[in-house]
């Protein structure tokens, strides 16, 4: 068999054995890429997503106690250090047709469009004290959540990298990330209900990336959504 079949029948089989979500606008972020402009998504199977779930620890909520944004770190550290802090390296990799302040290597993100994933609205972002807010950057999994469910015992170095985690990071809807707050899948879901399957799986990947747990109302309404995908 010649190398440019076996590529071909490899690849086949390889696209035969992703089950791509049908409705729910894909499942989106899977990798540390996080999602790409303009909206576009990865997609991978429902029945991944269950898996890695089943494989989370249930608990119960630890108390707040001791909770403070500093112990994940300065706000926006350049982990990667690329030159840019980690919000506009967000604000870059989610908004589409961006303008950059002059001298930052296209860096300090001005201007751009947001396609918001969780309400479906477009939104102008234009920094200033008075407009910026209207876009945020919302942690998927909230550091409080993290911190009641294992990040009390992380090393302060993997408390940073999970605030500063592009796959735990994505520019939305102000008012709605402001809505959200620290709350988790049995409290809070984005009212776009078409990509609700994509938050409950990239949810999932974070929280078996890092080793956070679930309660178990929790891991009840992620297995709703992903019923429904």
């Amino acid at each position: 068999m010649g190398r440019r079949v076996r590529a071909f029948m490899a690849g086949m089989a390889g696209t035969a054995t992703v089950a791509v979500l049908a409705g729910c606008g894909g499942l989106q972020g899977q990798s540390s890429a996080g999602t790409d402009k303009g909206g576009k998504s990865d997609s991978v199977s429902v029945s991944d997503a269950r898996k890695k779930l089943d494989k989370l620890t249930v608990k119960g909520r630890a108390p707040k106690t001791g909770f403070d944004r500093d112990k994940f770190g300065p706000a926006w550290a350049d982990v990667d250090h690329n030159g840019c802090d980690t919000r506009n390296d967000i604000l870059k990799r989610d908004l589409v047709d961006e303008k950059f302040k002059a001298g930052t290597h296209d860096c300090i993100v001005l201007s751009g469009t947001l396609h918001d994933p969780y309400s479906g609205k477009t939104i102008n972002f234009k920094r200033g004290q008075d407009t910026s807010t209207a876009v945020q950057i919302d942690h998927v999994i909230p550091l409080s959540d993290a911190w009641q469910k294992g990040a009390q015992q992380w090393a302060a170095d993997k408390r940073k990298e999970f605030a500063n985690d592009p796959l735990n990071l994505m520019a939305v809807d102000g008012p709605l990330n402001g809505q959200k707050s620290d709350s988790d899948a049995a409290t809070w879901l984005p009212p776009r209900k078409a990509y609700r399957c994509t938050y409950i799986a990239r949810q999932i990947d974070v929280k078996t990336k890092y080793g956070v747990w679930v309660t178990s109302a929790e891991k009840d309404a992620m297995e709703s959504i992903l019923s429904s995908c």
